[in-house]
This record gives C-alpha cells, structure tokens and sequence, in this order.
C-alpha cells in the first residue's frame, strides 16, 4: 500500500517501533527526505530529534563507488577493500574527504541553526530515512553513529528491498522496515506524493522536536538532552523542566545502571506530572562501568552528583529552582555522601531500595528531610535503611512497600514508589501538602 506523503509513513513506521518507547531513544533523520519521517517517530516515541549528517567519500574518478564516509565530531569509516582495489593515494583520499567534511560541517551547522548536536554516547540510536535502494548511505550512517558512541543502532525506513535489509542487519542492531516489496523499482513509486525536502522544512521540524522545545502553556521549560563536565569526563543526560515547575529532582542511579533505568525513569515521569523537573544523568562513564568497583566508589559518585548540581546552577532555566535527590542502590549513599556537604543546596532526599548505610559517618551530617522506600520482602536492605535511619539528624521516614522485593517489579509496587516520592518533594521542595 503506497504511503501518501512522508508524514504518513513516519507514523506507520513509528508503530512498528512503539516497542522501543521504554529505552528513551536518540532518532535521527537523515537530510533531507528522511527527517520528515523522523520527526513522525519521534512524536511517537517521545524521543528528541535529530539529524545524522552523512557524505559519501566516492572515488575520485568514479564519485558513484564509495570508498567510506565521514560525519560530525571528526568521523571518518573507510572501505579498506575499494581503497585498495581502486589504488585510491592517500593524497587523493585526503582531497575528497576535506571536500565531503567541509560540506558536513557546513550543512550541520545550517540545518540546526547553530545548536550542537545531541551526545549519541550509550544511546539507543533509532535512524531513519524515507526509504532505501542499494542502502549505501544507511550503511554509512550505522557505522558513523557507532563511532560517535551510539549503544545500540536500528535502521528504520517505509520501504526497501528484501535484499537491503538482509545485508544491513550485519551493520545495524536491527533493521525495520514498513513494506518491503519484491520487485523493487524506486522509493518515489511508494509515496502518492514524494516532493522534495526544504532546508527550511528540516531546521522547522528540528526546532520543534529538537534539543530544546516549548513546554505548555507559553512559559519556556525544558526536554534535552545534556551533557555535564565532570572531572575531565563528559557525562550525558537528560533534563526536563514542565512549564511552571516547583522543584527539580536529580536522580543518582545505582549498580551501574545509567539514564536509560526503566523503573528511574518511570518515576521522573510520574515527578514531571505533578510539575516537577527532573535531571537523569550517568555518573559513570561507559570505560568506568567496566570496573565494578566504580558502582560502589560513593565518594567517586557523590562526587560526580555534586557536580551535576553545579551544573544546573549555571543553568538560566534551572537556577531558581529548589533541588532535591532521588537515589536507587548505591545511588542513595552517593546521594546522602553529596546532601552532608556544608554547602548543599539539596532540600529533599527519596531513597528507592537504597543502601543509605554506604554514607557511613556522613549520615549525621545530612540536613534535608529523607524518605526511605524499601520493599516488604527485601529483609536484608530494610535493616540497613533502619540502621541509617537511626543516624539522621533531620526529619526522616521509612515506608515499607508491601509485597514488594528489591528492584519493585511486582505489579502495583513502582507506583507506590512514584506516588511517595512525589508526595514527599511536592511538600519539601514546593511546600505543598499533596
């Protein structure tokens, strides 16, 4: 069935990925007939949108062939096999790829209007196109997002030929597509109405699902992407401020789980709900994961908490606002190490089956208000919330979940969860019993 334009086909397409909803994907429009799509995808996945600029090295005396592409941030992918059977010098190489780079540079730049581009560092990486023939490009594209960091990379178009999507899924993750019709003639036969792209189509569709956007009812909040300097490190993120917000939560994820933690997640939303801003970030990065004694270096992780609120101090849209901590596992010690500093401006502390005993000495230093969520039958962790407990200076409670164990799967128990920590921050961040 032929799609009717490229906004169509986006949201056919996004229904084939709804499943991905959960990993808080990065979508990235190809320019230009590939961002229209995208921007469809993005609605649908609640994701931020991008664009992945990509060029083509061709060889010098038959531009068609590709000999490796290059992208933003200084990628370059190269074909060792063409480079070698086309005898292709370094000098000429070298020609092509400042041609093809300055045009990346420049088109990027255009497209954005100037805002950087969203980090793809640990992400799962959604990119789309409007369609694929020989899928040279995409290619290119899943190789350049693999340089720049990206996690996890699905290529996502209405239409391609069988053959092309067989032959990318050993480059991409996955590869999706809408129809995939046998014979295959040309993308443009798929769509009723298939006229070119503007530039200025894309930079509108980038200005509205981009990095930052409008939230509610004219008041500038925020949805972007972040990232947070700390200790020469480069630390990505997410911040959202609803339009009005009362409060800001920063969350300190625990065990090495990062931004991406469905149940920390779940309960941001739940936060953002009731007019509060949220900052999920990863205080570690990816080569420190890999050491295990990272997770529970708390003084390493406090660090990097005091250093994401630093951050948001600096920041016009965050500065105003009171700040509080949301801390999981190993998070809650790092989160109650960071709220002992003389001059922490945290107001409130949740804790969600935390190890609060990991602050030690420092929890009798802790001044804001702490709320400690353990589930029922997570026994072991309940006696050491209560051993924390009996440290704290200030206002303090434990809510036991019923029923619940350590991660809150069991149906109703994440709920519980958001619905407490709501409570607790609305009443000592915006001062309002709920």
């Amino acid at each position: 069935m032929p799609f009717r334009d490229r906004r169509e086909a986006g949201r056919r397409l996004a229904e084939r990925l709804s499943g991905l909803r959960a990993s808080s994907p990065l979508v990235l429009g190809l320019p230009r007939g590939g961002v229209p799509v995208a921007s469809e995808v993005a609605k649908a996945l609640r994701a931020p949108l991008d664009i992945l600029v990509v060029r083509k090295l061709g060889v010098p005396f038959q531009p068609e062939l590709g000999m490796g592409a290059v992208g933003e941030d200084g990628v370059r992918v190269l074909n060792a096999d063409v480079l070698r059977q086309a005898r292709v010098t370094e000098s000429q190489l070298a020609q092509v790829e400042a041609r093809e780079r300055a045009e990346v540079e420049e088109r990027a730049a255009r497209l954005r209007g100037g805002r950087p581009a969203i980090p793809l560092q640990a992400r799962t990486v959604v990119i789309v196109d409007d369609g694929l023939a020989t899928g040279g490009t995409a290619r290119a594209a899943v190789r350049v997002a693999r340089e720049r960091g990206a996690a996890r990379v699905i290529l996502a178009v209405p239409v391609a030929p069988p053959e092309t999507v067989a032959a990318l899924r050993r480059d991409a993750d996955d590869v999706v597509a809408v129809e995939t019709p046998k014979p295959f003639f040309a993308i443009g036969g798929w769509y009723s109405d298939f006229s070119p792209t503007s530039d200025d189509e894309v930079i509108a569709l980038l200005t509205q699902g981009g990095a930052a956007r409008e939230v509610g009812g004219g008041v500038r909040g925020a949805d972007r992407e972040i990232v947070i300097p700390a200790e020469g490190r480069q630390l990505p993120g997410h911040l959202t401020i609803p339009s009005g917000a009362r409060g800001l939560v920063v969350f300190a994820h625990g065990s090495g789980s990062g931004r991406h933690s469905p149940r920390n997640q779940a309960v941001a939303r739940a936060l953002n709900d009731a007019g509060l801003g949220t900052l999920l970030f990863d205080l570690l990065s990816p080569d420190e994961e890999a050491d295990r004694a990272n997770v529970f270096d708390i003084p390493l992780l406090a660090g990097r908490l005091g250093a994401a609120t630093a951050w948001l101090l600096d920041q016009d849209d965050a500065r105003t606002l009171p700040i509080g901590f949301f801390g999981a596992s190993t998070g809650a010690g790092a989160a109650l190490w960071a709220a002992a500093e003389p001059d922490s401006p945290v107001r409130a502390i949740v804790s969600r089956g935390g190890r609060p005993d990991l602050a030690g000495a420092r929890l009798k230093s802790v001044r804001a208000p702490t709320l400690l969520i353990v589930g029922g039958r997570d026994e072991a962790v309940i006696e050491m919330n209560r051993d924390a407990a009996r440290q704290l200076p200030a206002d303090h409670r434990i809510e036991i979940v019923p029923g619940a164990t350590h991660l809150f799967e069991e149906p109703g128990a994440l709920e519980a969860v958001a619905d407490l920590a709501t409570r607790w921050f609305l009443e000592h961040l915006a001062g309002t019993r709920p």
